[in-house]
């Protein structure tokens, strides 16, 4: 039996590239001359993707601000939002809505639209979760608009964004839902969590079961500057209620959990019939690029746990999330993606041999 294997998304920019995008956000360049990097960016990214042999590829997220958020960039928005403090003390913050009512200004099968011309491969197109975007409404209130009126907004415009993706003819739709581990920091109760999942699960419910099918959701500790939001928060609270999410795919960071023993039996005793996990089996923080052995032991490992019809292999996170996040280099990323592929390929032929033995 095959063991699927996919990226998460985001590669790191060429540098010339990731300098175009401040020199466009300080008026140096034209929107024109931009272009033209992403354009360059974009295809030299699906050509190395398509070198490493995944059967599976991204555009890597080139032409997005940041993998939450591109649905924003161009709205009337404020600063002053909900802060993502990371373990080595920087910090990210949200933007707050000035006012409504909440619509997309870029979905992201705009994205896919512009990859798959550029490839025969299958491509993947992540999206960011309605709950990450519910936390853009602002305490004070926005006079004319209630915040049920945004959040049923957020609700429809995050359902046109998996919906575009998978009539453009995405391979799948994964919902990035990095801060589901991030809740549990924020609220140990799980009230925040079990609120965000509910409002994704609002969305979800409104898909066919043949839909669902190609629609997964990633969760990380957070990767931005080689660094985490979240990683001191066991799997143990977040694995029981994120599987109740009514996606098909998991993708969870794998590679860089200390206790990984302690991780599999907690998918082991969660993990419901009809769903899969992808395990990470490249740390996307880390710039040493595993072996391919390596993560065939890995992968296994894994399997004494998980049926191989419910195990797949995918990388930690995103290696650049963040557009202007350049602490993992693209050959690094690339190497780490081929790692990854050949290890696949050797963890199923050794278990086609362990079949045949037995």
């Amino acid at each position: 039996m095959p063991i699927l294997t996919e990226p998460i998304g985001s590669i790191p920019r060429p540098v010339e590239l990731v300098d175009g995008m401040k020199a466009h956000a300080a008026g140096s360049i034209g929107v024109d001359e931009l272009n033209v990097l992403f354009d360059r960016a974009i295809k030299d990214t699906i050509k190395r993707f398509e070198a490493t042999g995944s059967p599976v590829i991204t555009d890597g997220e080139q032409t997005k601000p940041s993998f939450a958020t591109y649905p924003i960039n161009g709205l009337a928005l404020d600063p002053g939002g909900v802060v993502i403090p990371f373990a080595d003390g920087h910090t990210r913050q949200l933007p707050t809505l000035k006012a409504g009512p909440f619509r997309y200004q870029t979905y992201a099968s705009d994205y896919l639209n512009k990859a798959i011309t550029l490839t025969s491969l299958p491509v993947k197109q992540a999206v960011i979760t309605a709950s990450a975007l519910s936390l853009l409404y602002p305490a004070t209130g926005i006079e004319g608009y209630s915040n049920e009126a945004f959040i049923a907004d957020v609700a429809n415009e995050h359902e046109k964004d998996i919906r575009y993706c998978l009539a453009a003819g995405a391979y799948n739709v994964q919902i990035d839902f990095t801060e589901a581990r991030l809740s549990l920091k924020l609220d140990s109760s799980g009230g925040l969590l079990r609120s965000f999942i509910a409002l994704n699960n609002e969305v979800l419910n409104r898909l066919s079961p043949s839909e669902r099918q190609k629609v997964g959701v990633h969760s990380c500790p957070g990767g931005d500057g080689d660094s985490t939001h979240s990683a001191d928060i066991p799997y143990s609270e977040l694995l029981p209620l994120l599987f109740g999410m009514n996606a098909t795919n998991f993708y969870l960071e794998y590679a860089g959990e200390k206790n990984k023993v302690e991780v599999l039996e907690v998918i082991k005793d969660n993990l419901r019939p009809g769903q899969r996990v992808f395990l990470g089996v490249t740390n996307v923080l880390n710039p040493r690029i595993e072996s391919a052995g390596e993560i065939r032991d890995l992968i296994l490992e894994a399997a004494g746990y998980i049926p191989l019809s419910q195990l797949g292999t995918t990388d930690d996170c995103g290696f650049s999330p963040f557009a202007d996040d350049l602490s993992t280099s693209r050959d690094i990323a690339f190497e780490k993606i081929r790692a990854r592929v050949e290890g696949t390929r050797l963890a199923e032929k050794a278990l086609e041999k362990t079949q045949v033995a037995i």
